[in-house]
């Protein structure tokens, strides 16, 4: 028996990194887990969660879908109190997980980079599930990291902006060598996070070593004067190459 490993998952770059350099290592994962979080979340990605499923099957391997407690997270009176609400029902998904997985879950991985607020709640959460927390992104260099992911072969979009000097042109576009030069050049200038950390954009992998087939999308996009985002009118999986 194996040691069974569950994927903190939302469909974006960083938990599928983290997802893929578990699998690299051997880590046995044996179940994503999705949180389809509210809009003002300050925990969790928002956009496009629905699309995890898709990823999970072209992965496969099973994903386990989390609904927040919004009436917990609304009541909060500061945003220490929210990030706590918003753990609670993905603490109850690992806790059920626990129980159903022979010999229980012994880590879970995570796409953290730099935020302290989201990380040490993960690792609190990890250390009552008695389970190792797995965050290979944790502190590393952005660029060297979103390198890494071009180099091994992620097809990544970009499904959302909101930060001075991203415009609607950015929404669709597909995270390769130029915008990366763009995005550097974004950051000596203006702070934007090479890897959009701060919320300044958030992304879907539609494809990578990790999925058998890639992530097909119809889309349109919304644009608000500062921030837009796409809308996804359809999406499926493509044939395998």
């Amino acid at each position: 028996m194996t040691d069974a490993w569950v994927s903190l998952f939302s469909g974006g770059k960083d938990s599928a990194w983290a997802l893929y350099r578990a699998l690299e290592s051997g880590r046995d994962v044996q179940r994503l887990v999705t949180v389809h979080p509210s809009d003002d979340s300050y925990m969790y990605h928002i956009p496009a969660t629905s699309l995890a499923t898709l990823a999970a099957d072209s992965i496969g391997i099973e994903l386990v879908d989390v609904e927040p407690d919004d009436l917990a997270a609304e009541s909060a009176v500061d945003s220490g109190q929210q990030g706590d609400a918003e753990l609670e029902p993905l603490e109850a998904a690992l806790e059920t997980l626990d129980a159903e997985l022979p010999g229980g879950v012994a880590g879970v991985t995570a796409g953290a980079v730099e935020s302290e607020y989201q990380t040490s709640r993960i690792r609190a959460m990890c250390d009552r599930l008695d389970a190792e927390l797995f965050a290979p992104l944790w502190q590393e260099d952005p660029r060297a990291l979103a390198d890494a992911m071009l180099a091994a072969g992620f097809e990544i979009r970009i499904i959302q902006v909101a930060a001075y000097g991203l415009d609607e042109s950015w929404l669709g576009r597909t995270l390769d060598e130029t915008a990366l030069d763009e995005l550097t050049t974004l950051n000596e200038e203006y702070g934007v996070h090479i890897l959009g950390e701060g919320g300044e954009f958030e992304t879907l992998v539609t494809d990578g070593p990790h999925m058998d087939r890639p992530i097909r999308l119809s889309y349109d996009t919304e644009w608000e004067g500062d921030r837009g985002g796409v809308r996804i009118e359809d999406a499926w999986l493509g044939d395998g190459e």
